[in-house]
């Protein structure tokens, strides 16, 4: 038995989620459909976490086992034929039995992509969040700074969410501006349901002027949500790279 793992990119706009559901269309079922038409198998893909309706990834991660003689360096080639383009392999690597994508991840890098134009985009309106009121990238990045360390994140997360913790890691955290766009990075050992999105939104309180940069560490300290921002919409969300340990 070979133990694949895949490295993926999608465009979630059409997507109700990473997670298979029935009656809707989602990634994980689509690839799995993909992976039996190729070989005849029945798997079972498992990701380094699931995102949400209409979220992004540049860098996801997933591996199943299969019985497949396939060359390793054919298989995003012949997952591929079978896909919709929204989604991409973009990588394949035979790996360790012990290897699972979600037990064994280390770290996760998101993104948040804010246009701050006037106008927003046509062509982009799917893959960025417009938000026409300049907003003040310096002091969302001295913000940004505060969610560093290991938190109790109770204050960012959204309900519904089935973690028994709320403390997580963030071990880098940045927002910089390249013209009209605002790009927010975290970088932790795991992130609570909607948690990118709701410090997305508190970022863009303080790039408002409406809160302080330093206020950030009394609102974590809250561990009330009614504190922190909105949660911004999923299209401006991107779960970048994927890190295990070598």
């Amino acid at each position: 038995m070979r133990n694949i793992k895949l490295t993926i990119e999608y465009d979630g706009k059409e997507f109700n989620g990473w997670q298979k559901q029935p009656q809707k269309l989602n990634i994980q079922g689509t690839i799995e459909q993909a992976i039996k038409s190729i070989t005849g198998e029945e798997v079972t893909l498992n990701a380094s976490g699931r995102t949400d309706a209409k979220v992004h990834a540049l860098g996801q991660v997933a591996n199943f086992k299969t019985n497949s003689k396939i060359p390793i360096e054919k298989f995003p080639i012949a997952i591929n034929t079978k896909l919709k383009k929204s989604i991409r392999i973009i990588k394949a690597e035979e790996v360790d039995e012990k290897f699972h994508s979600r037990l064994t991840c280390k770290k996760k890098t998101y993104r948040y992509i804010i246009n701050n134009s006037k106008y927003g985009t046509a062509i982009y309106r799917n893959l960025e969040t417009n938000i026409s009121n300049k907003l003040d990238e310096k002091k969302m990045n001295e913000a940004i700074k505060y969610f560093i360390g290991e938190h109790d994140f109770k204050a960012f997360k959204a309900s519904g969410t089935s973690s028994k913790s709320s403390i997580r890691t963030i071990y880098d955290a940045k927002v910089y501006r390249k013209e009209d766009r605002i790009f927010i990075e975290l970088t932790g050992n795991g992130f609570l349901y909607n948690m990118v999105r709701i410090i997305a939104g508190t970022l863009v309180e303080v790039g408002n002027g409406k809160i302080k940069p330093e206020d950030i560490s009394k609102i974590i300290a809250s561990k009330k949500r009614e504190n922190a921002g909105k949660t911004l919409p999923p299209q401006g969300l991107y779960l970048v790279s994927v890190e295990y340990e070598d």
